[in-house]
């Protein structure tokens, strides 16, 4: 479980990257590390602190698929839309299971045990379609494959 946001707790990370040269994508990494996901509050401290726009921290964490605005469940299942992935069914397969847990891209599962979102390539191109629960990959999932996948975690 992710902590409560704390701003002083978020002013330590911010300093700590500070020397760095372009530090704003470190920040960002590490606010997401401690507190699950980057809310409004850290964005007016990143800016504040950065002396940059709130816009352009926000530009920059909509921009990256790996920076969350939301907290997320306590799995992330996160399924291969590339074109190889495609190529094997993975629209397909992604679209049954997202019908079947009620959820759209991006969506959490109402026990919050599951966070579903779409990754444009693992790297697992040759064993298409693949998937990746929480840190561990996972290939040439057919639509039975990719549901226990979910399940494990629900």
């Amino acid at each position: 479980m992710t902590p409560l946001w704390d701003a002083s707790r978020a002013a330590e990370i911010i300093a700590q990257y500070l020397p760095l040269e372009g530090p704003m994508l470190p920040i960002l990494h590490a606010l997401q590390e401690e507190f699950g996901y980057i809310n409004d509050d850290s964005i007016r401290l990143v800016a504040q602190t950065l002396n940059v726009s709130r816009a352009e921290v926000y530009g920059v964490v909509s921009f990256y698929h790996d920076f969350r605005q939301a907290p997320h469940g306590r799995h992330v299942l996160k399924i291969c839309r590339a074109e190889a992935c495609q190529s094997m069914g993975s629209e397909a397969n992604a679209s049954k299971l997202l019908q079947s847990l009620g959820l759209d891209w991006g969506g959490t599962t109402p026990d919050g045990r599951l966070t579903v979102e779409s990754v444009y390539c693992l790297g697992l191109c040759a064993c298409a379609p693949s998937a990746m629960l929480d840190h561990d990959l996972h290939a040439r999932l057919d639509e039975q494959g990719l549901k226990a996948l979910a399940g494990e975690a629900v």
